[in-house]
């Protein structure tokens, strides 16, 4: 069963998360205890108040938590969309090790949600993704901060989630 566009999002982050940040000796990933976690397994946490955001994530699990370089990082999440998302939303993804920037893009979300084998638009209403990312054996030791913001292009939110991890 697949997810959605930004469950999509969350794939990215996961996957951003995953290229670039697991170690061997890591401790479990989890978000601060506060109203912005993401629920679920995850080091995951809202920018904001999600209440008005497209998406509403019921669930968010990574397998294993914490990941472990060298294997696979299953990704599972539940959520419900609110409205049909289409084509001319955006993703920013920005992936920093440190202060160092890796990453800051902005992508069509329909262009890339073929990697998630999904395609646009995402309708109105529940959906649940599950996805197997390989995470590289060599991850340097540090501190990683993920984002990913996902905006229509009327400028409606549709997701943003934050995760900050060190090794």
């Amino acid at each position: 069963m697949k997810l959605s566009t930004v469950l999509l999002s969350f794939s990215y982050l996961s996957l951003a998360n995953s290229l670039s940040l697991f170690g061997n000796d890591q401790a479990t990933l989890k978000a601060g205890e506060d109203s912005l976690k993401v629920p679920g397994e995850n080091p995951l946490n809202y920018c904001a108040d999600p209440t008005d955001y497209i998406l509403a994530i019921e669930y968010a699990d990574l397998d294993p938590n914490p990941p472990k370089a060298g294997t696979n990082l299953t990704i599972t999440a539940s959520g419900t969309f609110s409205k049909d998302v289409e084509q001319g939303t955006k993703v920013l993804l920005q992936v920093k090790y440190g202060l160092i920037t890796l990453i800051k893009q902005e992508a069509d979300l329909c262009d890339q949600i073929g990697n998630v084998d999904l395609e646009c638009p995402l309708k109105k209403g529940p959906m649940t993704l599950t996805k197997q990312v390989k995470i590289p054996k060599e991850v340097p030791k540090g501190k990683y901060t993920v984002s990913a913001d996902v905006y229509t292009e009327k400028g409606e939110k549709v997701t943003c989630l934050n995760a900050v991890t060190y090794f």
